[in-house]
């Protein structure tokens, strides 16, 4: 495999679930890596995943364009994880994933780099969700200001620093009840954040089509009850499934939008179960997905057990391997 310690790469939002692995990704390929976060002290978790003098973190804040420009000087490619869940005070859906992104693909077509945008499947500018809206927006935004720019939407991730399998480990764990909100029909297409880390690699690589939006799903289509039974069976708890009503939840979710860890739900998470999260057949049929670019995912089922152990009852054990 050719060097490229000659290229320089920010990624912006590298200390976060999803960076800390694309980071790993890239430090493997031999870039240079700068990593744009609001508070550089505490992304020091990166450094070991690189040589010596690879990995630099620098100050940034979405909402001064001045020190987006500034992380940029220099730098051939862009990658843009910058993503929030849920809103907190100025960090909004619209400043940090829509107009955050503009941003970003602003200072990196001021600097004639490439760039490598993460998005989310689900994202449309007609739906009923703030968040799948300012996704939209996001990547309208990229691809308006750098038209050769990768926009990569992948489907819930899981990984053992995730705020997925984890959160409802947890819940399993303090509650003998788990609703399911809409009866757990909602479908998705899990994907572990490892495969999305390669793909984000593969378009640095420039092995990605320019101006392309690629979808990324994990091997298996699964029911959000399908998904729970999964985490139940892992961590060897059995609890009572409970359908809710999307009505329903959406009234508790105005409540426990306040709630602390597992037990936060917003409105606007309940408004996006609504809808399925899976790889559109387009996507499928134009090659625009991990298969597509030689990337054979891995399955829920062979990866949480490697991690979610810690959430069995006391006095059970890792499985060898885990």
């Amino acid at each position: 495999m050719a060097s490229h310690s000659d290229t320089l790469v920010t990624v912006f939002g590298g200390s976060g679930f999803l960076g800390r692995y694309v980071v790993r990704a890239l430090a493997k390929r031999d870039y240079r890596i700068r990593v744009g976060v609001r508070r550089p002290e505490l992304a020091g978790h990166l450094q070991p995943l690189g040589k010596v003098g690879q990995i630099h973190a620098v100050q940034v804040n979405l909402r001064h364009p001045g020190s987006v420009g500034a992380a940029m000087r220099g730098s051939h490619v862009a990658v843009n994880l910058v993503g929030i869940l849920t809103k907190n005070g100025r960090q909004t859906f619209d400043a940090v994933v829509a107009k955050g992104a503009a941003t970003i693909a602003e200072a990196a077509a001021a600097a004639g780099a490439r760039m490598v945008h993460v998005s989310a499947i689900g994202a449309d500018a007609t739906s009923a969700s703030a968040y799948a809206r300012a996704k939209a927006s996001g990547e309208r935004a990229v691809l308006a200001a750098v038209p050769s720019a990768t926009v990569l939407r992948p489907s819930v991730m899981f990984g053992p620093e995730d705020q997925f399998t984890n959160r409802f480990a947890a819940l399993a764990r303090m509650s003998p009840l788990l609703p399911l909100i809409g009866g757990g029909a909602t479908r998705m297409q899990p994907v572990y954040v490892g495969d999305v880390a390669t793909a984000v690699a593969d378009a640095v690589d420039g092995w990605t089509k320019a101006g392309a939006v690629y979808e990324l799903g994990g091997p298996e289509v699964l029911s959000m009850r399908e998904i729970m039974q999964i985490i139940l069976r892992v961590i060897e708890r059995e609890r009572m499934l409970v359908p809710l009503p999307f009505a329903i939840a959406r009234l508790k979710a105005m409540v426990l939008q306040f709630a602390p860890g597992p037990l936060k739900l917003t409105p606007d998470q309940v408004t996006l179960l609504k809808t399925d999260n899976v790889v559109s057949d387009a996507a499928t049929a134009a090659g625009l997905t991990l298969q597509g670019l030689g990337i054979a995912p891995d399955s829920m089922e062979a990866v949480v057990p490697q991690y979610l152990w810690r959430f069995r009852k006391a006095g059970q054990f890792a499985p060898k391997g885990a």
